[in-house]
């Protein structure tokens, strides 16, 4: 297994965890300049899940408080783990309508990236569209199938996971707006993904997404675009392990990006 950097904090036994200064400034620095650009950028259900979980830039938000609210309005809640786990604990936590989330916070010599999913990604770039119980639904029936999926399979399920949850775009009546949380958690991709004309914009299919590569280290050169988060749910009317088979059977699109340097992939 690889080493990672960042080590998640223990929450005390009532879930609370115990944060330094540094870390609720580092908190507090990330929400700031992320709010200073995502409310003409990120979709409205997003804007509105940030201030029905009550998140401010004051301190790093507490799990118990977060789960409080999203139980009301989803019956989900935020389970903490460890920075990166595998598949099947990822799939047994969505299953059950537990979002997982790692309790520590980048430095701040890594505002911009890190690899590992810290608490700011899972909290503010994802938590706020789980209040949605449409989306809600989608991530819920996408876990049951992972949990049934061969590993072969879990893997392709990961780029559809990749190309609406952590790095979706979706078209309202504002314009193309942002949903995906790794996105939503990231400055730099934030103006990128709407701003720049390098990356390819396609609809949503999910032949077209399960044969798309990916890379976890680059801004994506590639976005897939939904009308509505109703699309996203009615993915569970298809038989999505043999569109995976279909995706094979076409075969494997050309990566749009340069190869990386060799390390091991994990599901963020």
């Amino acid at each position: 297994m690889k080493q990672n950097k960042y080590i998640s904090k223990t929450p005390d036994d009532k879930g609370y965890v115990h944060y330094t200064a540094e870390e609720n400034a580092v908190w507090h620095d990330l929400y700031m300049r992320q709010m200073a650009i995502l409310p003409e950028r990120a979709c409205k259900e997003y804007m509105q899940g940030i201030e029905d979980l009550g998140i401010t830039a004051n301190e790093i938000p507490q799990i118990p408080d977060i789960n409080s609210r999203l139980r009301e309005l989803s019956g989900w809640e935020v389970a903490p783990v460890p920075a990166l786990i595998d598949f099947q604990s990822f799939f047994e936590l969505m299953a059950n309508k537990k979002f997982p989330a790692a309790t520590f916070i980048r430095t701040r010599e890594e505002l911009d990236y890190l690899q590992e999913p810290d608490i700011f990604h899972e909290i503010f770039g994802h938590c706020p569209l789980i209040t949605l119980p449409v989306y809600a639904d989608f991530m819920y029936e996408y876990a049951k199938l992972g949990l049934k999926a061969t590993h072969k399979d879990r893997v392709m399920l990961a780029r559809l996971y990749w190309f609406t949850v952590e790095f979706g775009l979706i078209q309202s009546n504002d314009g193309l707006r942002i949903y995906g949380g790794g996105i939503l958690s990231s400055h730099g991709e934030s103006k990128y993904c709407l701003d720049s004309d390098k990356p390819v914009l396609k609809p949503l299919d999910p032949i077209d997404a399960f044969r798309t590569p990916y890379r976890i280290d680059i801004f994506q050169p590639l976005y897939f675009v939904i009308n509505d988060f109703a699309e996203l749910f009615d993915l569970k009317k298809l038989d999505l392990i043999e569109k995976i088979n279909e995706a094979r059977e076409l075969g494997m699109h050309a990566p749009l990006f340069e190869p990386k340097p060799k390390k091991d992939d994990r599901f963020l």
